[in-house]
C-alpha cells in the first residue's frame, strides 16, 4: 500500500506566526506551528511529522509519497542531505545549514523507510496540496491570534515531540532561492514550461554564452530537459554563492561544467510578497 500525503507549510511575515500541516483525507490529518517560525521550518515539520505520525501508527514499512510544493524541502532531503552530514552539517562552505535540528530529525526519521517525494505547484488547485496549505496557513493564523491552533485527528498514534518549538529563528530566504534556482537545472521543470512559468519573473532577461540578450518568452522556449548533466546538481547545492543584495534581492553566483564547456554564471532573484522569482541569468564562457 502506498499512502499519499501532502505537506505544507506558511509563516505569516516569515519569519512570523509559522504553521504546518499534512493532509491524507479529511480524516486524516495533522497540523501544528509555532509563535515565531519560517515557511521553510514549516514544510520540514510536515514532512518530519508526518513520517513520524505514520510510524507511530504502526505505518512505517509502507510506502509513503510526499506531495510538496517546496523544492528547498524535496532537494533538501533527496540531494543535499547526505553530504551536510558527511561535513558535519555544514555546507562546503563551512557555513552551517539552516534548521539543522529539523534536518537531523528529518535524516532519522528517513531511516529505513520507503518514500517517495513529488513537487506539485503551490496554489494552483491541487487538492491535497490545497488542504494542506488551508491547515497549516490556519495553524500560523491561530498563533498570531495566540489562540491553540486546530491539530486535526491525525493518525492515531502518539504525537511526536522530536522537536521543539522555538522563538529563535532566522531564515534569509537563501536556501529557498538556491532550491529554485536547482529546479531549474531539473529536466522535470525543463521539461515542463507550466513548472518553470512560476520560477520567473514578468520582466526576466538572460545573456548567454554568446552574448544574445533573452527575454523571458526567449528564456522558456530555450529550456529543454539537459540529460546526463548531473554535475550541476553538485554545483547548485554546494558551491553556489549567495550574496544578500537587499531584504527582497539575492544573487547566486557558481560554474557550470559540460560538453559545451566551463561557464561562469550569477543569477538575481527577486522576491514581491512571498515568492522569490529569477530577475535576470548571464552566462559566461570561461576562456580556456
Amino acid at each position: 500500500m502506498t499512502i499519499t500525503a501532502a505537506a505544507d507549510g506558511s509563516a505569516l511575515g516569515n519569519p512570523g506566526p509559522a504553521g504546518w500541516a499534512w493532509y491524507i483525507d479529511d480524516d486524516t490529518w495533522r497540523a501544528g506551528g509555532w509563535p515565531h517560525g519560517t515557511n521553510n521550518m514549516g514544510e520540514l515539520k510536515a514532512v518530519l511529522d508526518l513520517l513520524e505520525s505514520t510510524a507511530d501508527a504502526g505505518l512505517g514499512a509502507e510506502e509513503l509519497l510526499v506531495l510538496c510544493d517546496s523544492q528547498y524541502v524535496i532537494n533538501s532531503v533527496t540531494k543535499w542531505m547526505p553530504g551536510w552530514k558527511k561535513k558535519g552539517w555544514r555546507k562546503r562552505d563551512g557555513k552551517p545549514v539552516l534548521n539543522v535540528e529539523l534536518m537531523k530529525a528529518l535524516d532519522a526519521a528517513l531511516e529505513g523507510r520507503q518514500v517517495r517525494f513529488e513537487w506539485v505547484k503551490g496554489h494552483a488547485g491541487h487538492p491535497l496540496n490545497e488542504a494542506a496549505d488551508q491547515r497549516a496557513n490556519a495553524a500560523a493564523t491561530a498563533f498570531q491570534k495566540k489562540q491553540a491552533p486546530p491539530e486535526g485527528p491525525g493518525l492515531g498514534g502518539e504525537v511526536p515531540t522530536s522537536v521543539p518549538n522555538t522563538t529563535d529563528v532566522r531564515d534569509d530566504g537563501t536556501d529557498e532561492v538556491t532550491g529554485r534556482e536547482l529546479a531549474l537545472w531539473s529536466d522535470a521543470v525543463r521539461a515542463d514550461h507550466r513548472l518553470a512559468d512560476q520560477l520567473l519573473h514578468p520582466e526576466l532577461t538572460e545573456i548567454t554564452t554568446t552574448g544574445t540578450l533573452l527575454d523571458r518568452e526567449a528564456v522558456l522556449d530555450s529550456l529543454v530537459p539537459l540529460v546526463g548533466f548531473d554535475a550541476v546538481d553538485e554545483v547548485c547545492g554546494a558551491d553556489i554563492t549567495v550574496q544578500q543584495i537587499a531584504p527582497t534581492v539575492i544573487l547566486l553566483t557558481y560554474i557550470t561544467s559540460g560538453a559545451a564547456g566551463t561557464t561562469h554564471r550569477s543569477s538575481l532573484w527577486v522576491r514581491e510578497g512571498e515568492q522569490w522569482t529569477l530577475r535576470h541569468h548571464q552566462a559566461t564562457p570561461v576562456q580556456g
